[in-house]
């Protein structure tokens, strides 16, 4: 068990009064922390507690992780842990309340010449959400997941993760993300190990660290086999699973995934969902563009479609759906089927 892990449980078991008391210790670390990676001084991040309720892992596990790190002892004597205290603290405490909402995108605009690929968008995803973006091939999905982390610039808009600014505050907003960007981009003539190890440093985590959780990743992914080999040999569905590791290594608040079961076969897609599901279960936030509207509809939990740089529908899956599959839902907003003419030579079969 994680030293936040147990932490977590000292604290749930102490008095109103102590935990009023260590509220206010839990608020003065996160400000000298936020100072910290201001001056960019942090060199490890916070380990994920899995062990706890989800509420907890997100708010007050890191937050206590935090303050151990100030030497501060709030001193509670143990007691057993009751999930219901747990989550009573986790949203009373300031830090889970500004991590609801974990992204924030209002008024985001983006054009290309005379093409507005997108128009306005506004969307707001909370903490735990797996949320889908489905639209046609040209719809702007990638260019508003491009904007949202920081590859694209937008003419208008504001972009907020987790309360950083992703233009004016970029240091801090993409610490607290992991992307997986449309037409990879990796430094491919790096062994999957290197690429992970890199990826790791770059995020400010130790070599012992690294070396751990590249061996967790890699078991998880089915690529122990596969580390020693330059990327650039890989599959591109091994390709696609070397990336998502290479974005979950800092164990983000958020990832932010372009097509990420995109070349990648049925057992390996199972793995990645189910990898993703608990990741989001544990308190983490998914954002997913997909075709796929059966894999949309059965793995999020809330989905938005995307039309012309617009977007026609969001919110729950069920709510969006309205009683209809999300294919047909999609073809409904989308303008419905369009109606192939002047092919009738295509039944006229070669001789």
């Amino acid at each position: 068990m994680s030293s936040a892990s147990a932490w977590a449980k000292r604290v749930a078991s102490a008095s109103n009064a102590r935990v009023s008391e260590l509220r206010e210790s839990l608020a003065a670390a996160r400000a000298a922390r936020l100072a910290d990676v201001e001056n960019h001084t942090v060199t490890q991040a916070p380990e994920p507690a899995a062990t706890l309720e989800p509420v907890a892992s997100t708010a007050w596990d890191e937050a206590l992780a935090e303050l151990a790190k100030t030497g501060q002892d709030p001193d509670i004597e143990s007691a057993t842990v009751t999930p219901a205290i747990v989550g009573t603290m986790a949203e009373a405490s300031p830090t889970r309340i500004a991590q609801d909402v974990v992204l924030s995108v209002a008024g985001l605009t983006k054009r290309f010449d005379d093409t507005l690929a997108v128009s306005g968008l506004d969307l707001e995803v909370r903490a735990g959400d797996f949320y889908g973006i489905v639209g046609p091939n040209g719809a702007g999905k990638t260019t508003t997941l491009s904007m949202i982390t920081g590859l694209l610039r937008p003419d208008s808009g504001t972009v907020v993760v987790h309360g950083s600014n992703v233009w004016s505050d970029p240091v801090i907003a993409k610490r607290n993300m992991g992307v997986l960007p449309d037409r990879l981009r990796l430094f491919d003539r790096l062994t999957g190990a290197q690429l992970l190890y890199y990826a790791g440093i770059l995020r400010g985590l130790d070599g012992a660290t690294v070396r751990k959780r590249s061996a967790d990743l890699a078991r998880a992914f089915g690529l122990e086999e596969a580390m020693g080999r330059l990327v650039s040999d890989y599959s591109a569905g091994m390709t696609k699973k070397v990336a998502l590791a290479a974005a979950m290594i800092h164990s983000p608040r958020l990832l932010v995934l372009d097509e990420p079961f995109e070349s990648v076969d049925p057992v390996s897609a199972a793995t990645v969902t189910d990898i993703l599901k608990k990741y989001a279960a544990a308190g983490g936030t998914v954002v997913l563009s997909s075709h796929s509207m059966d894999l949309v509809q059965r793995i999020c939990d809330h989905v938005a479609v995307v039309v012309n740089g617009e977007i026609l529908a969001d919110g729950t899956m069920d709510e969006v759906r309205d009683g209809k599959t999300l294919e047909d839902r999609f073809i409904q907003l989308a303008g419905g089927l369009q109606t192939a003419e002047g092919l009738q030579w295509l039944h006229n079969f070669s001789t």
